[in-house]
């Protein structure tokens, strides 16, 4: 035992008849991994294969080694940690002294590293037997040609496909000859690629065309070649094949000219396409990118983001679209949808599918920008919801049935016709709700419908409860888009109470047209019917009363015949309208009695069914009538107007008598103070003087303004500016109890207006506004661009057009309505007799009138008034403020410089003529128009016209002025005046060359207007 114990290069393995183990020595420990303890007592058979086990291996060996002495065996077996190792063994049984048999030895060598050596030169020589056969049939049978060359690049070997290809003879592909296989178009390539090979030592790899003899056609081959080098790295040989390609180049040429028309179709297509790459975080998307993207992208989403991840251009971009894009991508779930893209602010239709490797997380997106469809519907389903609530709420059955008979479309009304929810309806069969007898009544009328053809008719359809009800049903056919009948629309309207309604009708019209034949003869009006050619057709007594012809003599003569010749022109005109459809109404001519005297008759006519039905009212009288009241109101307006003067005297008279002490004491006190030789207090009251002169001035401007008498000198003024520049005066003005806001719009249009009259007119409103505030408040001037359409020109008596507003409010006191009518009266005042002339509104409301424009007044009790002012705009630039200059500074007439003055007053003359020497002018002076007019018609120099326009002699300022003017063309006018007439001086509008000065006026003004004015010619 201690020999079996000390052997470990051996496993010994002692068991009992059974198989047991009965010992197990050191060597089995380390070969087999299992201990003596761990074995002894088991079977033999753990130690073999489990396809050993399964054919009882162990049992055979001990049979066999009972037989014949020895079991030998070579086989696998298992060790403790479940690996297998080859074992070379034998099996001998172990007998006692009495030959008696104890039990079996097992003994083993492990075998395998010797195994595997053996069966790795085994498995060789069997791999190379085989590669041999390979190799030899692959040359021969392989569709490739394997060859051989020298290192100068002659053939010296090749495979006999080559022959089979090109149809060489045996040999001849030898050296260079393989090179006469090939198209001549690529020999010239072929051999530089291989003389460059050559000459290199690189690789071959060559494309080129061969004849191939069987099929006589030219075939793609891709000849490769590599060297073999020697020790010293000298190329020994060369090794080849030539393989045929044609099929692949065919195929790469398809898939390119596939790619380009793929290329085409990505680059044109209108639908949007982009692949994105997702990432992610754990199962979650988190962002993906934009691999690639064809140009309709970009036009559909208006961003250019190929290559760029979504967090970068849109952080915020909806977690819809990762969830979605992200679920394609691990799921590979194909997904489509719409959905609005707020980082885009459009809505989109989107497919997406997984493409490429799943591992790499790429979606393909296909999308079309539906934004515009979505309106469409959404403006659709919202009028499909308002059609619904309009055809609910209508008392009539409304519906649709299709070309199969189903209701596609029902209303309200269904479930008081029918006693069913319209809901219900919708889907039903027309036989199913109508019944068979219903059905039958209306198929007819639906076979027409189906047919393209509009169908009314009335039916009997009696109410559940038996009462009776006539229906009118009326079967619209629709159209599809192919033009053919997809059903028809259904309207039933319960017309019981309209047959009613007729067949009374019916009755009533018999009654009114007997009632109408006794009007028609007992009518005082004169009643007819007449043809469109001018003849009367039908009259009634009338006429023949009215006019004295028979009803036969005014019927055989045109209507025209019975015209007084003044209205003949427009008889026709209305006649002309009555053709052409239109109604004329009070129309009047003059008709010819039969006693030759004329009638006059007011028409109402109207145009029916070709011919003319007219009402004729007899109204001499009634003229006659009104000429005797027109004589009468112009008598009582001279008496208004002589009561006006009345009521002026009061007022004007105290006005004026004290302007006029003013002027006559301070006279008075400087020809006093000059013979006492005082010339210090001579500057005091000419101040006075002038200032109470200039006050009266103002108030003959305020009358001839009412009037529309006082001549304007428009210039185009800058509103604004001469509100702002009055602002201190008017503050001055209203005191300081009362407070000023000055609200000027920036960007005012200029007006063309007379600066002096509008200035007039805001003083005159503001002190009116300080009047209506005993108590102090507020002013307000504000002015405005007005545009005034047609509806409003009519409300403010205006033509249409753009104007400049210019408004005056108080807080104070309000106006009545009653007081608002009379305001704007002449001399109407609420002040005490003497406190006011009462012209001042009034001289506001001519100013805007003569201007073109127009005074409107707003107001209530207790919460103020405001009066707007609407002038109308001037189109071009306000002219800069005229700044005054002394009369020292205006400059010197020019050599020989001539001025005409003609004024029937010799103070004017002499004012006019003393400015003028002062200034270096040479003066000529006539008293009239006569004496003007010849000295314009004579060869004298005249340079300028000063003149009067009220001028004796017969002509006046303005007559003499255009005669002068034929012969001096160029001739420059200055018209100095207190009063004139529009009309005389073109409604306040002068021809180019004419200026026109207001009396009385300042020396220095009238200088520089002369200065000007010569200065311009």
């Amino acid at each position: 035992m201690a020999v079996l114990d000390s052997t470990t290069s051996l496993a010994i393995i002692l068991t009992d008849r059974e198989g047991l183990v009965t010992d197990w020595n050191v060597g089995a420990e380390r070969i087999l991994g299992w201990s003596a303890e761990e074995m002894c007592g088991r079977r033999l058979e753990r130690i073999f294969t489990p396809e050993d086990i399964a054919i009882g291996r162990a049992g055979t060996e001990m049979l066999l080694s009972l037989e014949h002495g020895r079991a030998d065996d070579e086989r696998w077996h298992l060790r403790k940690d479940g690996s297998r190792f080859w074992a070379s063994g034998e099996m001998m049984p172990l007998r006692g002294h009495g030959s008696e048999d104890l039990g079996f030895v097992k003994v083993l060598r492990d075998r395998t590293a010797e195994h595997r050596a053996g069966e790795d030169l085994r498995q060789n020589a069997i791999r190379l037997r085989e590669s041999e056969d390979h190799y030899r049939h692959t040359v021969e049978l392989n569709p490739q040609v394997p060859w051989t060359a020298d290192p100068q690049g002659n053939i010296t070997s090749y495979s006999n496909r080559w022959l089979e290809l090109t149809g060489q003879a045996p040999g001849e592909p030898l050296g260079a000859g393989w090179a006469k296989a090939i198209h001549p178009d690529d020999v010239p390539h072929t051999v530089a690629a291989f003389g460059a090979s050559l000459a290199s030592g690189e690789p071959v790899d060559v494309e080129y065309r061969i004849h191939v003899a069987a099929v006589g056609e030219h075939r793609w081959m891709r000849a490769r070649a590599y060297p073999r080098r020697d020790e010293k790295g000298e190329v020994v040989q060369w090794y080849g094949i030539v393989e045929d390609i044609h099929d692949r180049r065919l195929a790469e040429n398809r898939l390119a000219s596939s790619e380009e028309r793929y290329r085409s179709l990505f680059e044109s297509i209108e639908v949007g396409f982009c692949i994105v790459e997702m990432r992610f975080e754990g199962s979650v998307a988190v962002d993906y990118r934009i691999v690639e993207a064809n140009p309709a992208f970009v036009r559909q989403t208006g961003a250019d983001v190929t290559g760029r991840w979504v967090s970068e251009f849109a952080p915020n971009l909806e977690r819809h679209w990762f969830d979605t894009y992200g679920h394609v991508a691990l799921t590979g779930e194909p997904a489509h949808f719409e959905h609005y893209a707020e980082v885009f602010g459009r809505w989109f239709d989107v497919r997406a599918l997984r493409t490429g490797d799943p591992a790499a997380h790429r979606v393909a997106i296909f999308f079309s920008d539906i934004t515009e469809r979505r309106r469409v519907e959404r403006r659709a389903e919202a009028g499909e919801r308002e059609l619904r609530l309009i055809t609910d709420a209508l008392p009539v059955l409304i519906s649709f049935i299709g070309a199969d008979h189903v209701y596609r479309f029902a209303n309200r009304a269904y479930d008081s016709w029918f006693f069913l929810p319209s809901q219900e309806v919708v889907g039903r069969d027309v036989r199913d709700l109508l019944g068979p007898e219903g059905y039958a009544a209306r198929k007819p009328f639906m076979d027409r419908a189906l047919a393209g053809e509009a169908v009314t008719f009335e039916l009997d359809w009696p109410h559940r409860d038996g009462r009776p009800r006539v229906a009118e049903i009326r079967y619209l056919p629709r159209r599809s888009t192919d033009g053919g009948v997809d059903g028809f629309h259904v309207f039933v309207h319960d017309v019981t109470d309209r047959k009613r309604t007729e067949v009374e009708l019916a009755r009533q019209v018999a009654d009114r047209t007997a009632e109408r034949d006794q009007i028609w003869q007992a009518s005082s009006d004169l009643l007819c019917i007449a043809s469109l050619d001018g003849y009367f057709v039908s009259l009634n007594p009338a006429w023949p009363a009215r006019l004295g012809w028979s009803e036969a003599e005014l019927k055989a003569h045109p209507f025209l015949d019975f015209v007084h010749p003044d209205d003949v022109a427009a008889t026709v005109a209305a006649a002309g309208g009555l053709s052409r459809g239109e109604a004329q109404l009070t129309f009047e001519n003059r008709y010819r009695h039969r006693d030759g005297s004329y009638r006059w008759l007011s028409w109402n006519a109207v145009p029916r069914d070709g011919q003319i039905y007219a009402s004729v009212r007899d109204v001499t009288e009634i003229k006659a009538q009104a000429e005797a009241l027109a004589r009468t109101e112009e008598a009582l307006r001279q008496s208004q107007k002589m009561e006006a003067v009345g009521q002026l005297t009061g007022g004007l008279a105290h006005d004026f008598n004290n302007l006029l002490a003013g002027i006559s004491g301070s006279l008075e006190l400087m020809q006093t103070r000059m013979s006492q030789g005082r010339m210090g207090d001579l500057d005091r009251y000419m101040s006075v003087a002038q200032g109470a002169a200039k006050r009266a001035a103002a108030l003959t401007h305020r009358l001839l303004a009412f009037s529309r008498r006082q001549t304007l000198d428009p210039k185009p003024t800058n509103v604004n500016r001469l509100i702002t520049d009055m602002e201190e005066l008017i503050r001055r003005t209203v005191g300081p109890a009362i407070h000023l806001e000055v609200v000027g719009l920036a960007g005012i249009w200029p007006a063309l207006i007379d600066p002096g009259q509008l200035e007039n007119a805001l003083l005159n409103l503001c002190i009116n506004a300080r009047d209506a505030m005993p108590d102090g408040g507020r002013i307000t001037i504000e002015t405005a661009n007005r545009w005034i359409d047609e509806a409003g020109a009519r409300q403010h008596d205006l033509p249409p057009g753009q104007y400049l507003g210019v408004c005056v409010s108080d807080t104070g006191t309000g106006m009545s309505a009653e007081l608002m009518n009379k305001v704007f009266e002449p001399f109407f005042t609420t002040k005490p007799l003497g406190e006011g002339t009462g012209l001042g509104l009034s001289m506001v409301y001519g100013f805007a009138r003569q201007s073109g424009g127009q005074v409107r007044l707003y107001s209530e009790i207790g919460e103020g008034t405001t009066v707007c002012l609407y002038l109308p705009r001037h189109y071009g630039d306000a002219d800069e403020d005229e700044v005054s200059r002394k009369l020292a500074e205006v400059g010197r007439a020019g050599q020989g410089e001539t001025v005409l003055i003609v004024d029937d007053e010799p103070s004017v003359r002499m004012l006019v003529t003393e400015v003028l020497e002062d200034l270096g002018y040479t003066a000529i002076e006539a008293a009239d128009s006569v004496a003007g007019l010849k000295v314009l018609q004579s060869d004298v120099r005249i340079d300028l016209l000063v003149t009067d326009v009220g001028l004796p002699g017969g002509m006046n300022g303005r007559q003499m002025a255009d005669a002068g003017r034929e012969s001096r063309p160029d001739l420059k006018v200055l018209f100095i005046t207190g009063y004139a007439e529009n009309a005389v001086l073109g409604n306040g509008y002068l021809s180019p060359g004419m200026q026109v000065l207001t009396k009385p006026f300042v020396l220095e003004t009238l200088a520089s207007r002369i200065k000007d004015l010569t200065t311009a010619a």
